[in-house]
């Protein structure tokens, strides 16, 4: 390099303090051997849990552990089976509201590969669970999965795609009978009674992530559809005066795919701004994009395109402050994060880990407890859940 360039390149650090390399740093995994599909959550109080799956033998146990400063606690045991639905994509999670804690399972209904339930457990310590109970009622021998919980009030809201329309005991998505994919969504109590639910979308994407937030006018829910056409863009419906908004599309990627590309958005909200990571590959160009609203949803900035190569998406995205926003992604194997102004502005992109695209990697996890992240993906290498953080973000 040209000692001009390394002027110039100096003299461009000095004028964006803002682009200044975070320091990420090794966090000792709580998590065992033959450990996967981490999951991460910050609480109101800025209380961070990690939950992980744990194989031993047949028997899978959903564990989780709290950050206490320095480390994580010992694990707890919220549940095991031998007859759970593990997979990759469609990964337990937990939330937390107040003392009362909440995670799901996904238990096997039959022997069809895709036919299996969402269960809720929940606990009023942390220590001792409630075993788990259909979360549902259709009853049906069907899919039921890519469950997000959040807190709201003082009950959770969840959501959750459901098949009970699609023809029960299929071994392949793509072997669905003639009916859609749904999205459905509940209010549960933090006793894990179910209080109200609604049908959200009777025709989605098959096995996308769903996500969910709580703005300042209520709950939104955000997700890949699908149209007649096999257009699977992410849309949005939002919960006003108790009246669910019809889903709208927060950007016309207008991406043609006739099979599901199990790559889910994510969606944080901080008051009245909404920030929504999601993956796209219209027109043969892989992208990973971000968009703002400043009114909860209703409308939404154009998309901000975070990669800077050829990128397999699986995204988060969490708020730093009123103005910027930290997403995370899978690209050329590794795992990275970019800080993403409300401007459109962007940092430079910063290697968290490395990883790999095989499936068995899963979709790296990212929370921010005050003025620190967090970090946690799958090592399918030495099969154990992996973290890290970063410190000072301010």
């Amino acid at each position: 390099m040209s000692r001009l360039l390394i002027v110039a390149w100096l003299f461009l650090i000095a004028c964006n303090p803002e682009s200044k390399p975070l320091k990420v740093v090794s966090i000792p995994t709580p998590a065992g051997a033959n450990s996967s599909e981490p999951y991460l959550f910050t609480d109101a109080d800025g209380d961070v849990l990690l939950s992980w799956v744990e194989r031993v033998d047949t028997v899978a146990r959903l564990n989780y552990a709290r950050w206490q400063g320095e480390a994580w606690s010992a694990p707890v045991t919220i549940a095991q089976s031998h007859t759970w639905f593990l997979n990759w994509a469609d990964y337990p999670v937990i939330a937390a509201n107040k003392n009362n804690l909440i995670a799901h399972v996904l238990d096997k209904s039959d022997d069809g590969k895709y036919t299996y339930d969402v269960k809720i457990t929940t606990s009023a310590n942390g220590a001792a669970w409630s075993s788990p109970l259909v979360l549902h009622d259709d009853g049906e021998k069907a899919e039921h999965g890519f469950v997000s919980i959040v807190p709201y009030g003082d009950d959770f809201f969840v959501c959750w795609l459901d098949g009970r329309n699609t023809g029960a005991n299929t071994n392949d998505h793509n072997e669905h009978g003639h009916g859609a994919m749904s999205l459905r969504a509940a209010i549960v109590t933090a006793h894990g009674k179910k209080l109200t639910e609604w049908e959200l979308d009777n025709r989605t994407c098959d096995c996308c992530q769903t996500t969910a937030a709580i703005t300042d006018t209520g709950p939104v829910v955000v997700y890949r559809n699908r149209t007649d056409e096999e257009i699977r863009d992410i849309s949005i419906t939002r919960l006003i005066n108790n009246e669910w908004t019809a889903p709208e599309s927060i950007h016309a990627d207008n991406w043609h795919i006739q099979g599901c590309p199990v790559n889910g958005p994510r969606a944080e909200a901080f008051n009245n701004q909404l920030a929504i990571a999601w993956f796209t590959n219209a027109h043969d160009s892989t992208k990973v994009q971000v968009v703002f609203s400043d009114d909860n949803g209703k409308t939404f900035s154009g998309p901000v395109v975070v990669n800077t190569a050829n990128t397999i998406g699986r995204v988060d995205v969490a708020w730093l402050d009123k103005t910027r926003v930290v997403v995370s992604y899978v690209e050329n194997s590794k795992v990275w994060m970019r800080v993403v102004h409300r401007s459109g502005k962007l940092d430079r992109p910063q290697l968290v880990a490395a990883t790999s695209s095989k499936r068995a990697s899963g979709f790296p996890q990212l929370t921010r407890s005050g003025n620190q992240l967090f970090f946690a993906w799958t090592d399918d290498e030495e099969k154990t859940i992996k973290c890290a953080s970063v410190k000072e973000l301010f």
